[in-house]
């Protein structure tokens, strides 16, 4: 029973996108911030739980990562239709998301399994899009982050967001170049 825990957690995630989005449309800034933080520790707990003890599967390895890209999404286009952040920055962050799960897609279409895990890039990119969402909650909630350290957190999320793309693109592309003609 153990062995699903990690799943159980990532359905867990899921299940709090909802609350999050309308705590933040209802402005009520320290629930979200509170129900994000559970979340995001959450993704932190169920990847370490799959890696500790082997228990992965082929269900965490699709549900994991549709939990992150829900909760980032949902939370970026509430936290910039709140005016909490950035227009600009919830459209690069879905841009990627979206590229990278079109990029992912059509390769297993196309080409076959995918395999490859999340590059440095990548849990960096994940980790500043959190961080700058906890900032910018807490900011609107309290005002207790100067908003240029909240603007500061912006462009670097901004930067690793489109560096992680990029990556991702340059990856998925070279991996479907080497494959042999007769598999492409």
């Amino acid at each position: 029973m153990l062995r699903h825990l990690p799943n159980l957690i990532c359905v867990g995630r899921i299940a709090l996108v909802w609350p999050i989005v309308q705590a933040l449309q209802a402005g009520r800034h320290d629930q979200a911030l509170a129900l994000f933080t559970v979340a995001a520790i959450s993704d932190g707990v169920d990847g370490f739980l799959a890696k500790r003890f082997n228990w992965t599967s082929e269900l965490g390895k699709f549900l994991d990562p549709l939990a992150d890209k829900l909760l980032l999404v949902a939370v970026f286009v509430s936290a910039a239709w709140a005016a909490i952040a950035p227009w600009w920055l919830a459209a690069a962050a879905i841009a990627r998301d979206l590229m990278i799960g079109g990029g992912a897609l059509i390769f297993r279409l196309w080409f076959g399994p995918l395999q490859g895990r999340p590059t440095i890039v990548s849990k960096v990119n994940t980790a500043l899009q959190i961080l700058f969402l906890v900032a910018a909650i807490l900011h609107a909630a309290h005002g207790l982050l100067p908003r240029e350290l909240v603007q500061a957190l912006a462009l670097a999320t901004l930067a690793t967001t489109l560096a992680s793309g990029a990556d991702y693109l340059a990856r998925f592309t070279r991996r479907a170049w080497s494959l042999p003609a007769h598999r492409a």
